[in-house]
């Protein structure tokens, strides 16, 4: 009993330490990636020409994110359908491709280089994806899934500041900072998709809990988005209000500090989003102790509802004066990643293991982000068209407390749904096995259904 005791121990030990070998290398090597597509996001490009009369730095932003959405439209049956083998080497190559294209945009004049950041986005907008794709499935993927997912809360800002850095002390231009970022990241980025490829495959307890997951093909995928159309089309919604509203924080961040007056100190960018990326992740790995796969769905859409509730009413004060500039843009953060957050991990993990349907996360996540996108050109487009003249702190704040909304509404609206779909189907498998209606288990799930 001793030995079959400490082999127990030991096993536990083991999973407990490949989670957290997962979630440090899954969070450097996203964190790495994010120094090929937002440093360029720095620069202040005031001298350069309109194009079809948009400002220069409005269209470059409208050029990459167009990149990622038809990305993301693409990456749909991309991921989706992905094997396991020649993951890291897929990456590095995407990456490449994207370094190339800012070497592209360096060396070629303006306007003509607005092109090079459509085809620096489209590759990195299936790299999410793939790393996803190591640590799917396994009972610790609310926490690996949450340092992957907040990596992009710490690198937008940390890579910003790398970018301000050199803009600053060695008077790099405004065009090459995008590249020489770039170049101080991807020697770690090598080292750490080289880690990516030694995390082992989920255990057979892992798969107990979470189901495998594999690729889907087109009938499957349309199948599952059949069986859940309206709960997803819900999600998806409330995915395009965080999606761009975080990014249009994310692109235009510099001009709003630049607005509030501090657009000349570069650890500004790093100041708000530590204590963020601390927040969100204690927030979010937490969920790793809700081993109820039905529990944590509903848990998860609480903590949206919350982050809503955050980014509208920091947004509420801030407009009222009764918010600090600084601390409006950290706790508007705090509220969106939120939001933002349990998409880009759990929620979608968890409905699957929850109602026990084959698929995987890549096929939701891809569909979720190719309309975030696309929402996120229509409203920079009609900003920059119809209402350049008011300032994106104004214009932002207003946003998202209307936003906040619409988004604690929806939310529930989707709970209610899988709460209604979750009662209705375990319902049906009970008579269908005969189950006795005072069935302690039973009974337990019926209540949890209903909570």
């Amino acid at each position: 009993m001793d030995t079959l005791s400490l082999k127990f121990r030991k096993l536990k030990s083991s999973d407990k330490w490949v989670s957290i070998f997962a979630a440090v290398i899954t969070f450097l090597t996203y964190a790495s990636v994010y120094a090929f597509r937002k440093p360029f996001t720095v620069g202040s490009y005031n001298h350069a020409s309109l194009i079809f009369g948009l400002p220069y730095k409005d269209a470059l932003i409208i050029s990459q994110v167009l990149g990622y959405m038809l990305s993301k439209f693409y990456g749909i049956k991309l991921i989706s359908e992905l094997k396991n083998l020649g993951r890291g080497k897929l990456i590095l190559l995407l990456v490449g491709l994207s370094w190339l294209s800012l070497l592209l945009f360096a060396i070629t004049p303006a306007p003509y280089n607005v092109v090079f950041l459509f085809t620096n986005a489209f590759p990195l907008g299936m790299i999410w994806g793939i790393i996803f794709t190591f640590v799917e499935g396994r009972r610790a993927t609310d926490f690996i899934g949450a340092s992957l997912a907040v990596s992009f809360i710490f690198s937008s800002g940390f890579v910003k500041s790398v970018a301000e850095y050199l803009k600053v002390n060695y008077a790099v231009t405004d065009w090459w900072i995008p590249f020489l970022t770039g170049l101080v990241f991807i020697i770690p980025l090598i080292v750490f998709v080289f880690l990516l490829e030694q995390i082992p495959p989920p255990s057979k307890a892992d798969i107990d809990s979470r189901i495998t997951r594999l690729p889907m093909n087109k009938p499957e995928r349309k199948k599952f988005f059949a069986e859940f159309r309206y709960g997803l089309v819900v999600l998806i919604i409330l995915y395009v209000f965080l999606t761009v509203f975080r990014d249009i924080r994310d692109n235009f961040a510099a001009d709003i500090w630049r607005e509030l007056g501090l657009g000349n100190e570069p650890s500004v960018f790093t100041a708000t989003e530590i204590p963020i990326t601390i927040l969100v992740l204690v927030m979010i790995a937490a969920m790793i102790l809700i081993r109820n796969n039905r529990r944590a769905l509903v848990v998860t859409h609480f903590i949206i509802v919350a982050g809503f509730a955050v980014a509208g009413i920091s947004s509420w004060m801030f407009i009222h004066h009764q918010l600090s500039p600084f601390l409006w843009m950290t706790l508007v953060g705090l509220g969106l990643y939120m939001g933002y957050i349990p998409f880009n991990c759990i929620i979608f993990e968890r409905l699957i293991a929850t109602f026990k349907k084959g698929g995987n996360v890549g096929f939701l996540m891809y569909v979720s982000d190719s309309f975030g996108y696309l929402g996120s050109v229509c409203v920079i487009i009609s900003k920059s068209l119809y209402s350049n003249k008011l300032p994106w702190a104004t214009a932002y704040s207003h946003g998202v407390m209307y936003l906040s909304v619409l988004g604690v509404a929806g939310t529930f609206i989707a709970l209610r749904y899988f709460n209604k779909k979750y009662r209705r189907e375990f319902t049906a498998n009970a008579e269908t096995q005969n189950i006795p209606v005072f069935d302690n288990e039973l009974m337990l799930n019926i209540k949890t259904a209903n909570a």
